[in-house]
């Protein structure tokens, strides 16, 4: 039996059943990370002997938790106690947690077993995991590509057989974009349905932690797990957790679906628009009610997000100076000089880009030009949203403009940001969305669909999205999975 091959629920049912031992599941994990990472480069720290000690203490208890031993890959910019926290930046190269986050805590409590830190953009700025101060990770699809961003480490983990499941962040597209890229199922739950108390701050009023799984039952099965009310964060809601792998398989009461007009999808590639159509398709064989929806303040979504986003970064990577923790420049005649030699040296370019464009948005004489502005167009844009929930009950588009590109293609900025198009206003409305692998492309290269959904209506998200993924996964031979190489 290949274990690397099952999906998170598949090995829980193993484990349950005492089929096989966690060790046997680690050990088996531990062997592909160490035949696939020269390739693919998913991880910046791989917990091979602790997470096997893990594992033979979660066989050795009578009672093990939800997890049972199951390995884990958690996206870098989360801390856990004891461990390197780099956030893909030379500036905190070696800097280790002095606590673990809630998400990961509560992981840890039902018995995962983390197996390893995953790669991403430096401090989660980027859509192709191309920005880490370490090194580039590369689609298990094409390894000439990019897996996407930020998240690239822990999707490309997933999709090479390297973890059964891994916790990304996504910020403006982080979790779905790589999702999309890497044929995978990527979560973002409502802003403050999961905790953030242990992610690293990229932009505090957008980040929001979740899972990167092979099926819509393992994304229910750990949103469950890490989502609810956490004291240690002001921003988490109280709103109810229900058990998602059980509503999940319920019916849905009402499938209005709203999906965009073909003037918003000019410019998009022509397969990732052709899938998507055939998705509309799928989504009428389910019996959903399709409605086209005009969303006349969507164009000004990545705008908006690329003012508000750096300025949030901007107050949140000040903290980065080399007084307290992390790297530090010692060769300075001044503590002004060694603030400016410890930031030019530590920060790679993307960060210190969005550093500045935070800063200068801030600045005296342009706050009011700029970040107000943003401000409030975010309330129009969530407030489009809200309308577009009185007629539907989803919205679906394609989850990126573009199939996975080459690595170095996208080398001005603006192009990469385009990546975030579709993602990004979702974020700054603070609504659910899941990215749902729906077709390949001429050169087997993955595509994904974004479903979006009202705020805490992560169950009915959930329920479609499975449906959906059964009546793909019996379509045409086009839509399966490409066998190993």
């Amino acid at each position: 039996m290949n274990l690397t091959s099952l999906s998170l629920t598949g090995l829980k049912n193993l484990l349950q059943k005492k089929e096989v031992k966690a060790q046997e599941v680690v050990q088996a994990y531990l062997e592909r990370i160490e035949e696939m990472e020269p390739q693919i480069n998913s991880f910046i720290t791989v917990l091979g002997d602790r997470s096997l000690e893990e594992a033979g203490r979660i066989d050795r208890k009578k009672s093990p938790g939800n997890l049972a031993g199951i390995p884990l890959a958690i996206k870098d910019n989360m801390v856990i106690q004891g461990l390197r926290s780099t956030c893909g930046s030379k500036i905190l190269e070696n800097y280790k947690g002095s606590y673990t986050a809630s998400a990961v805590e509560k992981l840890m409590k039902q018995d995962a077993a983390i197996i390893g830190k995953t790669n991403l953009d430096e401090f989660a700025m980027g859509s192709s995991t191309e920005n880490s101060a370490f090194y580039i990770t590369r689609n298990p699809w094409d390894r000439k590509r990019v897996p996407g961003g930020s998240s690239g480490g822990s999707a490309a983990a997933v999709a090479s057989g390297e973890a059964p499941a891994a916790l990304g962040s996504d910020t403006g597209g982080s979790i779905r974009q790589p999702a999309a890229f890497c044929g995978l199922v990527g979560f973002k739950p409502t802003y403050g349905r999961v905790s953030r108390y242990g992610l690293i701050a990229f932009a505090s009023s957008l980040d929001q932690i979740g899972p990167i799984t092979k099926t819509v039952e393992d994304s229910a099965f750990l949103t469950q797990l890490i989502a609810g009310r956490d004291p240690q964060d002001s921003t988490s809601s109280s709103h109810p957790v229900p058990q998602y792998p059980e509503e999940m398989k319920k019916d849905l009461k009402s499938m209005r679906v709203g999906y965009l007009k073909q003037e918003m999808l000019e410019g998009i590639d022509p397969e990732v628009k052709e899938i998507y159509s055939h998705s509309l398709g799928y989504l009428e064989d389910l019996g959903a009610e399709l409605q086209e929806l005009s969303f006349p303040v969507w164009k000004y979504g990545l705008f908006c997000y690329y003012i508000i986003a750096p300025c949030e970064a901007s107050s949140n990577l000040a903290r980065y100076d080399g007084v307290r923790y992390g790297f530090r420049h010692n060769k300075a005649p001044d503590l002004s000089q060694m603030y400016e030699n410890t930031r030019t040296e530590g920060f790679g370019s993307e960060v210190k880009r969005r550093i500045l464009l935070g800063t200068f948005a801030l600045s005296a004489g342009y706050y009011e030009a700029y970040y107000v502005k943003a401000a409030k167009t975010r309330d129009l844009i969530r407030k489009e949203f809200e309308d577009a929930f009185q007629k539907v009950d989803f919205i679906v588009t394609p989850t990126t403009p573009d199939l996975p590109f080459l690595i170095g293609a996208k080398k001005d900025p603006i192009s990469m940001y385009l990546s975030d198009w579709f993602t990004a206003p979702v974020s700054l409305a603070g609504i659910p969305a899941l990215s749902l692998p729906v077709g390949f492309s001429q050169k087997k290269l993955p595509v994904g669909l974004q479903i979006i959904g009202n705020f805490f209506q992560e169950s009915n998200l959930f329920k479609l999205a499975f449906r959906l993924e059964k009546k793909v996964k019996l379509s045409g031979p086009n839509l399966h999975r490409k066998e190993e190489e």
